[in-house]
């Protein structure tokens, strides 16, 4: 009887770190501010060039609030916004905004056949990888290993976080290493292509 409750109990844990460890509704709660900036669910930022936050993935989003609340990741607009929080304040937030839909933007027509020939294929004469390896093919992520949901993301944004890794100013977080070397590797046309594709992709 032990061995069946013990069992049972290893079992539940396993599916709780399956599903994170943050609490999506007390993250809800605290999610107020992010929204001023990010929109509601987090899905619409009031600007391009920040981030759709809804439905990244709770791994990928936790590390990213950890590394922006310990200055690791130097995000202007965000200074003071973390502060006082604690790691299960940003588990939740990660956990709620993670259980958020994206949406879809719209992908420029004219650039759709480059970006798809990107993300798909990547650039085997310069060495850049497909896109879709990491990130899915749908675009989806891959969330227990950490890579975002990209699909839908705003192309502005993406836009500006590639040439961040290309430029080296984006160097926070266990994955840094491996896009700082594949944006360095895109040419500016590149990465304007697959932004845009990217951000149509449902």
């Amino acid at each position: 009887m032990k061995k069946l409750i013990a069992g049972f109990v290893f079992g539940v844990g396993l599916t709780a770190m399956a599903h994170g460890a943050g609490d999506p509704e007390a993250g809800k709660q605290n999610a107020a501010a992010c929204q001023a900036c990010h929109g509601q669910g987090g899905a619409k930022p009031i600007m391009g060039s920040y981030p759709k936050i809804a439905g990244l993935g709770e791994r990928y989003m936790y590390d990213q609030l950890v590394a922006i609340q310990e200055n690791s990741r130097v995000i202007p607009e965000m200074t003071g916004q973390l502060d006082g929080k604690s790691k299960q304040d940003l588990q939740d937030l990660a956990a709620y905004f993670a259980s958020q839909d994206m949406g879809v933007s719209q992908a420029d027509p004219e650039l759709v056949e480059k970006g798809a020939a990107v993300y798909r294929g990547g650039n085997m004469a310069s060495g850049v990888p497909a896109c879709a390896g990491c990130h899915n093919p749908q675009g989806k992520g891959n969330a227990p290993a950490g890579y975002p949901h990209l699909g839908g993301q705003n192309a502005e944004y993406l836009v500006k976080q590639l040439n961040a890794y290309r430029e080296g100013t984006r160097t926070s977080g266990s994955n840094a290493a491996i896009m700082m070397d594949v944006a360095s590797r895109l040419t500016d046309a590149e990465i304007e292509a697959v932004a845009s594709y990217i951000s149509g992709l449902n």
